[in-house]
């Protein structure tokens, strides 16, 4: 299926079941019951070259993702094995972060091996404690020359994994605004208008405790990457103040977007890639990051502790860094590739193609959703980095918004 097809016609499970889930009560207890008093010690040079040391290729890797997240085809990992001679498992099993690391955690803990040698997680909480409680194996930078070569500076300069000691980006995306075209006549530039009176009833605000703490801070002018507690509870009288106000109609889910489709709300935050399938599908959606900032998320992959084959792993990963390859991928999922050459690959490939097919590339590589811009980056901020015992004063603060 061509992707522009794949697009309108296929649900975007990837985002459906990601968000609410990982700030749920069930899910931060599964988060803290394994963290308190347990971190594990930053692993020394010493140790982190003696483990590689002694690993050897052994013709396997098993790569366990998000659905919707490799070509149906697989044709990635064909090319991977025809390659290398590496056989590989794929295994559409991570539908959201808490679930996944609820599971993971009691079977690391036990120092028993997952079953996976690459696992893809979202940053955030759960990638945290994956990365403070020791369950990510530190990476061999020598085996991965062509994240090097080819990944974008932005992608090697992580807050939440300085270095890249742990992690390297698969996929990333948005939070912005996106607003329907058809009801709102003016250009909406900044996060101010989610806060509009004139706009009152109107107006969808995310149900994430995270995603919704992170606009209130950039609204304020705050980072929330170097925010304190003072600017998570003015962040909240903020929020607060807007709910009182009746401006927000819903705290929402996934569901925000056919509300902003179908005018049940008019402006709304919005992940990139939900805004990018309903404008290929011709619905009135813009999608805009906000003068003042937004947010990106990166889904990582990592090797986890125990894993059988980190070897295979870590050429896989590095593999999928290939310009080519990265461009098969992200024509399929269709969101900002951490590999800058993709758009010029793209690009070429769009003059020779035919009909549809053209089109569908022409947009792709034309969107800013799929690549943002130097300033739309320069805008964009990422998630608090959160300590178990931070988590406990963060999240009532803006749960007890959404949640009344």
């Amino acid at each position: 299926m061509n992707p522009l097809m794949r697009g309108m016609t296929q649900p975007r499970t990837r985002r459906d079941v990601f968000r609410l889930a990982g700030f749920s009560a069930a899910g931060l207890a599964l988060a803290a019951c394994g963290v308190q008093g347990q971190k594990a010690a930053p692993p020394k040079a010493d140790a982190v070259a003696d483990y590689w040391a002694k690993q050897r290729k052994n013709g396997k890797v098993v790569f366990a993702n998000w659905p919707e997240y490799m070509p149906e085809d697989k044709g990635p990992l064909e090319k991977f094995k025809q390659d290398t001679g590496i056989a590989y498992e794929y295994k559409e099993v991570i539908q959201e972060n808490a679930e996944f690391f609820g599971k993971a955690d009691p079977v690391l803990r036990a120092g028993q091996p997952l079953g996976y040698d690459i696992v893809v997680m979202t940053n955030g909480i759960q990638l945290q404690h994956m990365i403070e409680l020791g369950y990510a194996v530190p990476l061999d930078h020598a085996k991965l020359p062509n994240f090097q070569a080819n990944a974008g500076q932005k992608y090697k300069e992580r807050a939440y994994d300085p270095g890249n000691k742990y992690t390297v980006p698969y996929t990333s995306g948005v939070t912005g605004i996106a607003y329907n075209t058809e009801l709102v006549k003016e250009e909406i530039t900044s996060i101010e208008s989610l806060f509009d009176p004139k706009y009152k009833g109107k107006v969808g605000m995310m149900a994430d405790a995270q995603e919704i703490a992170n606009f209130g801070m950039i609204a304020l002018g705050v980072d929330p990457e170097k925010s304190s507690e003072a600017d998570w509870r003015k962040a909240g009288e903020k929020l607060k103040a807007q709910r009182d106000a009746g401006i927000v109609r819903k705290y929402y889910d996934q569901s925000y977007i056919d509300a902003v489709a179908k005018g049940d709300v008019y402006l709304t935050m919005a992940w990139s890639g939900d805004v990018f399938q309903r404008q290929l599908a011709g619905e009135p959606v813009k999608f805009v990051v906000p003068a003042e900032g937004g947010t990106i998320w990166t889904d990582n992959m990592l090797i986890p502790k125990g894993a059988a084959n980190p070897v295979d792993a870590l050429m896989l990963m590095d593999y999928l860094y290939q310009p080519a390859i990265a461009a098969e991928l992200d024509e399929y999922i269709q969101y900002v590739t951490p590999v800058p050459a993709v758009q010029d690959l793209l690009r070429e490939k769009a003059k020779t193609a035919k009909g549809e097919d053209k089109k569908a590339l022409e947009d792709m590589v034309d969107s800013p959703l799929m690549f943002p811009s130097e300033s739309d980056y320069a805008k964009l901020r990422n998630y608090t980095p959160l300590t178990t015992q931070q988590e406990q004063v963060f999240n009532p603060i803006f749960q007890s918004i959404t949640q009344a």
